[in-house]
């Protein structure tokens, strides 16, 4: 198996190559990176000297893959499944890289600020920096709420690379600021997103892993960590 994917279940940004890989069933295996560990680290490191996650490495085209919208343009170019990622037609594939980067941005970013400050020490914490995340947050289910006016995926009736970013950002943006009521059609389309077996695949490989989640109690009902027995 020439192709091999150093991720890490958890992560959100896995999560969106991941889904890609089983979108279109393409054969390769997986190496988690446990950051916390010296020798996991410098396997990664070795690779990709920044240490950040998915890095793809192809053995057969002597290739070293990252960045998630790279690696899924990568696979759509050099192991083609039945359904393309990114549309032949150069207009359509620009509307794809944009919303691509759209929810990388403006939903994944926003949503791991959140995130990330949780995990401090209250003195370290940012009240301001997160309310300035939620409200991009906001912003943004908005604009996607428009987008999808008439589509089943964000950029029409095909799945897409942009709906890869999109699953992973709405799955853990929707624990730390919920949708609205007035995100009908949001709330449809994450419905899909969840329903997706590519997608479905992914959560579940993530539920062991779900624990270490800080907001795992807000997380959808059939993938919320039990709690130990008292």
């Amino acid at each position: 198996m020439s192709l091999t994917l150093y991720q890490h279940p958890l992560a959100s940004f896995c999560h969106k190559v991941l889904m890609a890989l089983y979108e279109n069933g393409t054969p390769f295996e997986s190496q988690i990176i446990d950051l916390g560990n010296e020798g996991s680290r410098a396997s990664l490191v070795r690779l990709w000297p920044l240490a950040k996650f998915p890095v793809l490495r192809d053995d057969a085209l002597d290739s070293t893959v990252p960045e998630t919208s790279i690696i899924i343009e990568y696979l759509d170019r050099h192991y083609p499944g039945a359904s393309p990622l990114l549309p032949t037609d150069p207009t359509d594939a620009l509307c794809v890289r944009l919303w691509d980067r759209f929810f990388d941005l403006y939903v994944q970013d926003p949503m791991q600020r959140i995130v990330a400050d949780v995990r401090r020490a209250d003195g370290d914490r940012s009240p301001q920096g997160v309310a300035e995340a939620q409200a991009l947050l906001r912003t943004a289910y908005g604009m996607i709420e428009k987008q999808l006016d008439g589509k089943t995926w964000i950029t029409g009736d095909n799945l897409t690379m942009a709906d890869c970013a999109a699953a992973p950002g709405l799955f853990y943006a929707e624990t730390v600021l919920p949708f609205g009521e007035e995100h009908t059609r949001l709330k449809a389309y994450y419905k899909r997103l969840l329903n997706r077996p590519s997608f479905a695949r992914v959560l579940e490989e993530a539920m062991p892993y779900f624990h270490m989640y800080p907001y795992s109690e807000k997380l959808p009902a059939q993938f919320r960590p039990e709690k130990p027995n008292a």
